[in-house]
């Protein structure tokens, strides 16, 4: 049986609790300084016992929690985007630490298949030149970072594959986009727990394909499998490169 720290106690944090609890894992501290009766900080006292570390907190606080989580070691699951500037960093100390790390811009099984289904697609659509691309995200109106961590990661595994788009220019442009751009807009409104699209059109037909979130329960299953994946290993894995091995 797992025992498990959760870092953030917001919708996230209860969803983790939730489906954790239903596997037969057990909660062993809820580390969050805006709950009441919540442990207020990352202290080895307050991650005692536990065998994984849960974060989804806020892209304000990720950095100083991956800060305390490799000092202390802990074995931990990241699925807090808006810092993967500094991923190389944080991977190298990590490894340093000798402690098990994944972590990912989404935890949804179907969004992480959805990522190689757009590599293969682009790929295809590479060598039909009337086809241009172009993509777009939807999530609601309190999420913190934009464009989201899958955006990012969607953009970036196009421009892989793609020999005709070599840069991503994100939402509002005032002129036309250059051959070589790939436009990728990002909207913030409603209750839209995320969307995201990408799209092949040609002057004849337009082919799009979409992947739709409809319950957190998908991120929130996906981290638990990262954290039954990384117990009692050391080493720093993407979620995706998880979702790889499942696809061998």
């Amino acid at each position: 049986m797992l025992k498990l720290a959760l870092i953030g106690y917001g919708k996230m944090g209860k969803m983790v609790e939730k489906l954790a609890l239903e596997k037969g894992f057990e909660i062993v501290s809820i580390i969050d300084p805006n709950v009441s009766g919540a442990q207020s900080q990352i202290t080895k006292e307050a991650l005692k016992g536990a065998d994984i570390a849960i974060d989804f907190s806020h892209p304000s606080a990720i950095l100083a929690n991956l800060e305390k989580l490799i000092e202390l070691k802990q074995r931990a699951v990241i699925g807090t985007t808006g810092w993967h500037d500094s991923l190389d960093d944080i991977i190298a100390r990590a490894e340093s630490a000798g402690m098990g790390l994944v972590y990912g811009s989404n935890f949804s099984l179907g969004m992480n298949l959805f990522l190689k289904i757009a590599e293969e697609a682009t790929l295809i659509f590479d060598n039909f030149e009337e086809y241009d691309l172009l993509a777009w995200e939807f999530h609601h109106n309190q999420k913190a970072d934009s464009p989201s961590g899958s955006a990012i990661e969607l953009a970036n595994r196009i421009l892989k594959k793609s020999s005709r788009k070599q840069k991503v220019v994100w939402d509002k442009l005032d002129r036309r986009p250059e051959k070589d751009e790939l436009h990728f807009a990002s909207i913030r409104g409603g209750k839209i727990p995320g969307t995201h699209a990408l799209s092949f059109d040609s002057e004849e037909d337009s082919i799009t394909i979409t992947h739709d979130v409809r319950s957190r329960a998908t991120f929130a299953r996906g981290a638990l499998m990262a954290a039954e994946f990384i117990h009692q290993k050391a080493g720093v894995f993407s979620f995706s490169e998880i979702i790889g091995e499942l696809l061998c």
